[in-house]
């Protein structure tokens, strides 16, 4: 029998994950806009299911008959959605940026026999991935993740498209960042240590301190480590303003009789602004940089990845890159491959060998190619 999986959220990476997935699988997309869904399935040979993902019952309810469960819902429903399918007793894989701590679920997890692998995309996923492949391998000292998903037209103001919601751009911009510095975990403010890199084949970028270690401060122990996210050069100073002037401030105002959140109304604006529209051409590139010692030589790893749009789907990069990593993770617990309990970060996955080359084949076979040069 066909084994099946219920997607939560039907938005760019849940889409292209369900399409990928529904092509060796029975998939099942939940989402509460209709319209969206229904496009979807007439895209795909999948089926439609509409529910109010912030309602445990009906999470429960939709991921019942799963084998597995995807969740592709934005950053601020993600660790409740997470802890109802948990309890649910079915195993998922989750690419939710969420800010709470995920390990908060573990004993959940663990007492339900289930497996729930978290952060499960690009970055975090990609480079987890690949540091904990290295972590059991080599000694390793220092790690640092650069990525970045942008438009490859850099429309005025902002030289920005979000790739994904929004809001949860805007919570990279404004939660503080943990870099680990001599062992120590060092607080910094988002958007900080602003500096331009030269990646191939893009250019001149702007990179910046974001909270992109998340589970890695607490899974690997590497005395040097950082997550940074690139931009075009200028972006980061048009952010510096919006944030000094107010316009992140979760505190609701009232203006001229009428209760005002200034982040709604941000949110809103640059929803608009930064909507990628169908097909429009965009980009991820991410360098990953491992260095240390294996067989008590110095030596250095460098992961490189550049990837387009896909200009016969029109499938976005970052909906590729992101949602081809959490696919190619996702196939590795319905074929039994990966049976860890528990709250399982891509780290942990990456520890397998056999896990972390088919992870790796999986993109590839899908045109998403991460190219890795060791140095010594």
């Amino acid at each position: 029998m066909m084994k099946k999986v219920v997607v939560l959220g039907a938005g760019m990476v849940g889409g292209a994950m369900a399409a990928d997935l529904c092509t060796e699988y029975e998939v099942v997309v939940v989402d509460a806009d209709r319209g969206r869904g229904e496009a979807l399935a007439g895209r795909h040979r999948l089926t439609f299911q509409q529910a109010d993902l912030t309602q445990p019952a009906a999470i429960a309810a939709a991921v019942a008959p799963a084998d597995l469960v995807i969740g592709a819902v934005p950053g601020f429903m993600g660790f409740q959605v997470l802890a109802a399918v948990i309890a649910a007793g079915k195993n998922v894989v989750d690419i939710s940026f969420f800010p709470e701590d995920p390990f908060a679920l573990d004993e959940l997890a663990r007492q339900a026999g289930v497996t729930a692998v978290v952060d499960c995309g690009v970055a975090p996923g990609l480079g987890n991935l690949i540091l904990g492949y290295h972590y059991g391998r080599m000694a390793v000292d220092s790690f640092e993740c650069m990525v970045g998903g942008l438009p490859t037209a850099r429309p005025y103001p902002w030289q920005y498209k979000a790739p994904f919601s929004p809001i949860d751009v805007i919570e990279e911009y404004t939660r503080p960042a943990r870099l680990v510095v001599n062992g120590e975990i060092v607080v910094k403010p988002a958007l900080s240590d602003a500096e331009l890199v030269t990646l191939a084949p893009v250019g001149e970028l702007e990179a910046f301190n974001t909270d992109g270690l998340r589970t890695l401060l607490r899974t690997v122990s590497v005395p040097h480590m950082r997550e940074r996210t690139l931009r075009y050069p200028g972006h980061i100073e048009l952010i510096r303003v919006l944030q000094a002037s107010g316009f992140f401030d979760a505190t609701t105002r009232r203006i001229n009789g009428a209760e005002v959140q200034p982040l709604a109304v941000t949110a809103a604006l640059l929803f608009e602004q930064w909507r990628l529209t169908p097909g429009e051409p965009e980009f991820t590139i991410m360098r990953v940089q491992i260095r240390g010692r294996e067989n008590d030589q110095p030596c250095a790893y460098s992961y490189h990845l550049y990837d387009e749009t896909d200009a016969v789907s029109g499938t976005s990069s970052m909906a590729r890159t992101t949602g081809y990593t959490c696919t190619g993770v996702a196939r590795l617990l319905l074929d039994g491959t990966f049976r860890r309990t528990g709250i399982c970060p891509p780290e942990f996955v990456g520890a397998d060998a056999d896990c972390f080359e088919r992870v790796l084949a999986h993109l590839a076979a899908r045109g998403v190619h991460c190219m890795d040069m060791k140095t010594i």
